[in-house]
């Protein structure tokens, strides 16, 4: 009996610890310190240059900026497109958003286009602004405007693609990752190029 009494202390005090940090809202800065941690040690790189079978871009649908200005998502036809589906409340994409900000920094140019597109609710919009601005992010963020295509209904947050100029997906990475790698700026280059 002692001996199954010790083997549950540590499971209880696993418990215990667990439920602290969720009731205090701890647990989501745990999972992002985590998860960055993995991403400087590059464990959870990008893999650029995966095979897809790149699949045509539907881009029959309206987002919005942070003032409310409704904007087609065809205007960004012709362009390459870096679309992170994300949210505030979602650890795994806060772990990501420094990454990507730095290779938005990085990226410079009139053909690569970054969407970060928010599923926070519209009433949270505050709270997006908050976010962004107290972490200083400077890339474009955006909300869905109504209905989203097929291929953006994802099941989990974090998603990123990015789509061709010629309007394929040519990547689509689920969960958190790190996208600030040469590998990935050279890619996102050389897709600008063609």
């Amino acid at each position: 009996m002692k001996h199954v009494i010790g083997l549950l202390k540590p499971i209880l005090s696993a418990v215990i610890v667990i439920v602290l940090l969720q009731a205090t809202g701890l647990l989501g800065s745990v999972s992002v310190f985590t998860q960055r941690a993995a991403m400087e040690v590059g464990l959870l790189n990008a893999s650029p240059d995966a095979d897809i079978d790149a699949k045509d871009f539907n881009y029959n649908f309206t987002i919005k900026d942070m003032q409310g200005n409704k904007i087609p998502f065809e205007q960004f036809r012709g362009k390459v497109i870096f679309l992170n589906m994300w949210a505030t409340w979602c650890g795994p994409c806060r772990a990501e958003m420094p990454g990507i900000q730095s290779l938005y920094d990085k990226v410079k140019s009139d053909t690569v286009v970054f969407v970060m597109l928010s599923w926070d609710q519209d009433r949270d919009k505050p709270k997006i602004e908050q976010y962004i601005g107290k972490n200083n992010f400077t890339f474009p963020v955006y909300q869905p405007a109504g209905y989203l295509p097929d291929h953006l209904q994802v099941p989990s947050i974090p998603t990123t693609f990015i789509i061709s100029k010629a309007g394929k997906i040519i990547q689509k990475e689920v969960g958190t990752r790190n996208y600030d790698t040469k590998r990935m700026l050279q890619y996102l280059k050389a897709e600008a190029a063609k």
